[in-house]
């Protein structure tokens, strides 16, 4: 049987992030009890960074920033710097993760469990993500970008940020970039024509 989620040779099948708070917490609860993922998927929607970003990170990076610290990351993709930022939510599990593992500085805080201090692969997270989405029956193409795109939708729609903050965030070159990447909807263009005037 053909797997109609995967791109023919050449293409790409554009991912969607998760657009429903309900969403993300049925995630949330499956993943409790398996702290890397849980701390993955958190850092993943609370940040926007790029997973391949996120992977990078060892444990002496993160280990002791604070509720509002945020981190300097070059971004392997753009060579520019962006930060990631410890809100409440990340901190608690962080914290969690990091007093269960007892990771030392030097280890990649998403290792690898194949034994070696190698941090996961953007491949294996895609594969995660669409396991995480397909467990709570969500209907739609998933990856390791889901989670960078869920950060961006969830600040729009629910936090009113504006294009061009999401835009400065993402370090992308314009606010039509970001719309685009973000999978903005023609019915949600549409539904701003039936605001009176």
């Amino acid at each position: 049987m053909k797997n109609i989620n995967h791109p023919k040779k050449g293409s790409n099948i554009t991912v969607q992030p998760i657009r429903d708070i309900k969403d993300i917490d049925s995630i949330k609860k499956i993943l409790t009890g398996n702290t890397r993922d849980l701390l993955l998927f958190t850092i993943g929607i609370n940040n926007g960074l790029r997973c391949g970003d996120i992977l990078k990170l060892r444990a002496g990076d993160v280990r002791n920033l604070k509720v509002n610290d945020t981190l300097s990351i070059k971004e392997q993709k753009t060579g520019k710097v962006n930060v990631l930022m410890v809100n409440k939510t990340t901190h608690k599990i962080l914290r969690d993760y990091l007093t269960e593992t007892k990771p030392s500085d030097d280890e990649y805080l998403f290792k690898s469990r194949k034994g070696n201090n190698m941090p996961l692969t953007v491949v294996y997270v895609n594969a995660l993500v669409k396991k995480w989405c397909r467990s709570i029956n969500m209907k739609m193409n998933a990856g390791s970008h889901t989670l960078r795109k869920t950060f961006g939708y969830i600040q729009r729609k629910k936090y009113g940020v504006s294009w061009e903050v999401l835009c400065k965030r993402f370090n992308h070159s314009s606010p039509s970039v970001t719309m685009r990447y973000l999978g903005i909807e023609d019915k949600e263009v549409q539904n701003i024509l039936m605001n009176e005037i």
